[in-house]
């Protein structure tokens, strides 16, 4: 039988038969959508050159439901994904700020019969299957009937339906949630065939950005990946991974193949009323196919339980057993975890006057939970970054950091972070490497993918000349937090350490690729340099670096000695001046002084300040029996006597 004569619209590379729902790219190669994609698509290639308004694209694509504009933005995304456009370009769709999308490639209709090989026509088949909504649900986000299989209903005693009124930025109700238990599950769960390894949990998206809290919603994240990491069976991105990620217009899957991941978990959080709205799905990157979603609406007070049912369901879509399914939680006290988010939120942007403030979140989380293992963890890791950061002493610093590690561990010996918290302690301040290394060890016991115990292991084996398993470890790090800034660059610190100078370059290089404006990246750059006897690249590495990082003491430090290195003499001595002068105000490290004393020959005065920063317990003397800024030092003995009291000889 002939195929009928149907219209054929062909834009770029691509052409869209209405009628079998078919977009194929080139020759014969079908490019998958989801069924409200495709109709996205048609609606504004038959609508092309004009702004179709957003209110009219949701009245036509979803006419019999009410749902909400994120919807549509991600039908948008896919579409833009699909046509290969990066981020800036427009050579499809053009999005109008406060209207809609208007569809600007060149549109031609045929008329002619579309003619596809035998290979397309099966894929056809298949694709419609996959498409199929089952239960006469739809297959994409929205409001969906929740599936009535007796075996896919949540074992629970109360099965009375509530409802959840959105307000603010929304003209309608949101109505029709059937509520299974204490949580429902709408939409389709369905398993992976080839098995996923790695995953990725992003930052949760407020569905009303005028009303994002940011905590909640990184808070959301943190949790499941807790949850769903801790085994053998897959790799989840930590923390400091996705927190990037937290764009409301964020790309899952571009996200996901950032990040290197087979599947990407993403939702989105709104809260009214005092009760929790969350949406969630499961994604595979390499083509975007929806393995699992899920709706829950349920009391604020049960956030725990809406917690407990994502990671459930993801594990059970994964085909895995929940790595940490035996352990209690951090807390039952839900007012002490808002706290505890909100504290990690502040912390983590490692700026003192943020740090400060999530600590304390942290002490009143402690208020009204003392047991609450993961905020002293929280506040051992805030006084540590302020020794790291050379903002505030180590002795003042740090003796509260131990206190806090040994409170984490005493509450939950079995909790990685709290070993890690304690080995932070053990090798930046006690300088007692074996302790450290049973720290970190443990943590690993607990969790195998655990990235900062590998992380901060690397450290102390480069910083005692271990040099091989340093970057076994450091290497093993960055594969489970490819996009950490400072995991990279201190692999590239420790290849340098190592004598690898051109894999240390490279590494840094591809750094500074992630973010021209990593200062830590400039920094190591600098003194490769200045070892290199590159002494221009090295003074401008080192300005770059003083510049970006607000004229951290170190740069500084590091810009006078390439400069003393390399015979400019007066000018290394004015950025001494300048050192002086910024410890009138602030902490400058003893260590920062001794590094431009040094590289200007004056021996004993050097030994004066690396003295004064031992005495301090300045963290950088962490560095001395592998910093080759020191090589000249080493048979002059007030140096060895320094290193056997650091308990490196």
């Amino acid at each position: 039988m002939n195929e009928p004569q149907t219209p054929i619209y062909e834009f770029g590379d691509f052409r869209l038969d209405a009628a079998k729902r078919l977009l194929l790219k080139g020759v014969d190669e079908i490019v998958p959508l989801m069924p409200k994609a495709f109709d996205t698509l048609l609606y504004l290639v038959r609508h092309s050159g004009r702004v179709v308004e957003k209110d009219e694209l949701m009245s036509e694509i979803w006419a019999d439901t009410i749902v909400e504009e994120n919807n549509l933005t991600q039908n948008i995304s896919v579409l833009r994904r699909v046509f290969g456009e990066k981020p800036g370009e427009h050579r499809f769709i053009v999005t109008v700020p406060g209207h809609g999308y208007k569809f600007v490639a060149d549109v031609k209709v045929s008329s002619s019969k579309f003619q596809v090989s035998s290979s397309v026509d099966s894929e056809i088949s298949n694709l419609k299957l996959q498409n199929k909504p089952e239960n006469n649900n739809e297959s994409e986000t929205g409001n969906r009937k929740p599936e009535t299989d007796e075996d896919q209903r949540p074992k629970t005693e109360n099965r009375k339906p509530t409802h959840f009124w959105l307000v603010a930025g929304f003209g309608a109700v949101i109505i029709g949630l059937s509520l299974l238990g204490f949580y429902t599950r709408l939409g389709n769960e369905k398993s992976v065939h080839a098995q996923i390894k790695t995953v990725a949990v992003l930052p949760f998206k407020s569905l009303v950005a005028e009303k994002r809290d940011e905590a909640l919603e990184l808070g959301m994240a943190d949790t499941l990946i807790s949850k769903l990491g801790g085994g053998e069976e897959i790799t989840v991105r930590p923390l400091s991974a996705i927190r990037r990620y937290n764009s409301v217009e964020q790309d899952s899957l571009i996200a996901g193949r950032e990040l290197n991941v087979e599947a990407v978990l993403d939702g989105t959080i709104q809260t009214s009323g005092g009760r929790i709205r969350v949406s969630a799905k499961l994604l595979r990157t390499g083509d975007g196919k929806q393995l699992w979603t899920g709706q829950f609406d349920e009391k604020f007070t049960d956030i725990f339980a809406v917690q407990d049912a994502i990671s459930e369901r993801v594990a059970a879509a994964l085909k895995i057993r929940l790595g940490n399914a035996e352990k209690k939680r951090p807390t039952e006290n839900v007012e002490a975890y808002q706290l505890y988010m909100k504290g990690r939120f502040h912390a983590s942007r490692l700026i003192l006057p943020e740090a400060r403030k999530g600590i304390e979140y942290f002490n009143q989380a402690i208020a009204l939970d003392a047991d609450y293992a993961l905020a002293y963890v929280g506040i051992a890791q805030a006084y540590t970054a302020f020794s790291l950061s050379g903002d505030v002493p180590a002795n003042d610093a740090m003796p509260k950091a131990k206190t806090a590690a040994l409170r984490a561990v005493e509450l939950n010996p079995n909790l990685p972070e709290s070993h890690v918290a304690a080995g932070l302690v053990e090798f930046w301040y006690e300088w007692n490497w074996k302790e450290a290394e049973n720290k970190y060890q443990r943590a690993l016991e607990l969790d195998l993918n655990n990235a900062p115990a590998h992380y901060f292991y690397a450290h102390l084996n480069s910083n005692l000349g271990r040099h091989a398993e340093a970057l076994r470890l450091a290497k093993r790090a960055r594969e489970l937090d490819p996009l950490s800034l400072i995991t990279n660059s201190v692999e590239g610190q420790f290849l340098f350490f190592a004598g690898q100078t051109e894999e240390a370059v490279s590494r840094l290089n591809k750094t500074l690729e992630l973010d021209p404006n990593f200062w830590h990246a400039h920094l190591i750059l600098s003194g490769i340099y200045a070892e290199n006897r590159q002494f221009p690249e090295a003074v401008a590495e080192a300005e770059k670096a003083a510049q970006v990082s607000g004229e951290n003491s170190q740069a500084v430090a590091v810009k006078g000695y390439a400069l003393a290195k390399s015979g400019n003499l007066a000018e290394a001595r004015a950025v001494l001046e300048r050192l002086r002068e910024l410890s009138k105000t602030r902490y400058v490290p003893a260590y920062n002084f001794a590094i431009i004393y040094n590289a200007l020959g004056e021996t004993e005065t050097t030994l004066d300040y690396l003295e004064k920063a031992f005495a301090e317990k300045n963290v950088l003397m962490v560095f001395l029996k592998v910093e080759p800024k020191w090589n000249n030092l080493r048979k002059e003995p007030r140096f060895l006597d320094l290193m056997r009291r650091m308990n490196f000889e």
